[in-house]
C-alpha cells in the first residue's frame, strides 16, 4: 500500500463502507522517526466488526491499532497513537526495528 495507488484504494474502501453505513475509523500514519514500516500518509481503515484494509505498519502493530480503533468509533473521540522500540509496547507488538511510528485514528462520519 505504499504506493499512491493503493492510499487511494484503502479511502475508497472507507468511503465505501461509511456509505454502507458501517461504523469506520481510519488510522493514518503522520509521523515516522528511524527505521519505520510504512511512510507518512500510509493508511489503515478499520470497521466496527474488527473487519480491515491496509497497512500502517506492515503488519507488526496493526493488531493494536484495529482494538484501539473500535474504542475511537464507539466514542468518537480520536487518538494519537505512537509505537517505537523504547515503547514496552514496541516488542509486544513486533516493532523492533529500531523506529518509531506516530497513528492517528479518527473516526469518519
Amino acid at each position: 500500500m505504499d504506493t499512491l495507488q493503493g492510499r487511494t484504494d484503502v479511502l475508497n474502501v472507507a468511503e465505501d463502507w461509511a456509505r454502507k453505513g458501517r461504523g469506520v475509523a481510519l488510522a493514518t500514519v503522520v509521523e515516522t522517526w528511524g527505521s519505520a514500516p510504512r511512510p507518512v500518509g500510509s493508511h489503515l481503515v478499520i470497521d466496527a466488526a474488527g473487519d480491515f484494509a491496509g497497512s500502517v505498519s506492515g503488519g507488526c502493530v496493526e493488531g493494536a491499532v484495529v482494538a484501539e480503533a473500535a474504542e475511537v468509533i464507539e466514542t468518537g473521540v480520536p487518538r494519537m497513537l505512537e509505537f517505537g522500540v523504547a515503547d514496552d509496547t514496541a516488542w509486544r507488538v513486533g516493532l523492533s526495528c529500531g523506529g518509531r511510528i506516530c497513528v492517528y485514528v479518527e473516526k469518519l462520519a
